[in-house]
């Protein structure tokens, strides 16, 4: 039989298996990615296994196993260790093959024991999803089958490719090479595009891991993370509880003084303080610099502007060497980035005690300021007026 029991229109096919695709992708997003890996939400036991559910029938993934790579990937990220990073296995291998590394890494008895705590381990999982994860694939496509006929195969084929290609494809290995960032973690991580519907929020990928355990990956006001809007309704609707967004940076008009409080403010706002830097700072610094220079100097300073902010661990000895370049053009703009080294350092200080560090902290400011750089000067004082505390 050509049709099955629903016979649609071409765009009625088209609109089906996007809805379709889209309920895997917020399976993936809500419930493998925010709720079990990283524990940024709750939800309910019926929601929890309606995604469990359509999980197994779309992709055949097991719960367990996702979870285990993903934390590995965080917990060992753009290292050889690192399930599936492009920076070390190159993006070829990564995008083209990532369902393959996925599989790889899930085999692996050691990753499962280490990184898969807390995943469901009830009756169902037991005996259904995890032994016959490859019956859920197949009772979809005899479901396709019967709701579309011969239209149902390729209904069918889009769902089973959707995931493997974007999720392990895509944002494993495009999220790990090319985008923007609006924070300069220790890993390669972008921002593929600013508007995450395609893969439910998870193109916000820099986001994500500059706050892992949020449940919302959008941090800018023009940033769309879809995810996080079926997790509001969710809530609204009593079937999820959001435990951990990301932090807001409470300023206190007319604080100066740089105590205890303005230190904890910093540290739990300090990607957004460095990101600040990048740009109220060193960027303001790189524009006056560039007006200045003349021709000999004006193709330097542009090769390293993006390297005078970005994650000193990332960049590579070529990349080192155009930065010094540029730097030794400039002592305006060598202080600047001093002074953005020697901030990052103070909490990077693991063994140092609370008042080292406030020290350390009130030294800087005092520093800052009696440079006489504008930029650094407006910075300085702004970050005086950090608080943990409601303005």
């Amino acid at each position: 039989m050509l049709y099955g029991l629903l016979d649609l229109s071409f765009w009625g096919y088209v609109a089906v298996t996007l809805v379709m695709t889209h309920i895997t992708i917020a399976s993936v997003t809500i419930y493998l990615h925010r709720h079990q890996a990283h524990r940024a939400l709750d939800l309910h036991p019926a929601v929890s296994h309606f995604f469990r559910f359509w999980l197994w029938l779309a992709t055949g993934m097991v719960t367990r196993e996702w979870v285990a790579v993903h934390r590995k990937h965080h917990a060992r990220c753009e290292t050889p260790e690192d399930p599936h990073s492009p920076q070390v296995l190159g993006i070829n291998k990564v995008l083209w093959e990532g369902a393959e590394l996925y599989k790889a890494e899930a085999a692996k008895p050691e990753t499962l024991d280490k990184y898969s705590h807390g995943t469901p381990n009830d009756w169902m999982e037991r005996h259904i999803y995890s032994p016959y994860n490859g019956r859920g694939i197949l009772l979809m496509f005899l479901i396709d089958l019967l709701l579309f006929g011969m239209p149902g195969i390729t209904v069918w084929a889009v769902q089973m490719m959707w995931i493997p290609f974007f999720a392990a494809g895509v944002i494993n290995g495009i999220g790990h090479w090319w985008g923007y960032r609006n924070y300069e973690t220790e890993d390669a991580s972008t921002n593929i595009v600013p508007w995450g519907v395609l893969i439910g929020g998870e193109e916000l990928h820099n986001n994500h891991h500059a706050y892992a355990s949020s449940a919302k990956f959008s941090t800018k006001w023009w940033e769309f993370d879809v995810g996080w809007l079926y997790i509001r309704l969710l809530s609204a609707l009593g079937l999820a509880r959001v435990k951990k967004v990301p932090p807001k940076p409470v300023l206190v008009p007319g604080k100066e003084k740089v105590d205890v409080d303005t230190l904890s403010a910093i540290i739990t706002n300090r990607l957004q303080v460095m990101a600040q830097y990048a740009h109220n700072v060193v960027q303001r610094v790189y524009r006056d610099e560039l007006r200045k220079a003349d021709g000999g100097y004006r193709g330097a300073l542009k090769r390293a502007k993006a390297l005078m902010v970005r994650e000193e661990s990332l960049l590579g000895e070529e990349g080192r060497q155009r930065l010094q370049n540029a730097l030794n053009i400039s002592q305006s703009l060598q202080t600047v980035y001093e002074y953005r080294q020697r901030l990052q350092a103070i909490w990077m200080q693991r063994t140092a005690s609370q008042e080292n560090l406030l020290q350390s902290l009130q030294e800087w400011c005092r520093q800052a300021e009696a440079t006489g750089i504008r930029a650094l000067v407006d910075f300085s004082r702004n970050l005086r007026r950090y608080s943990l505390q409601p303005a």
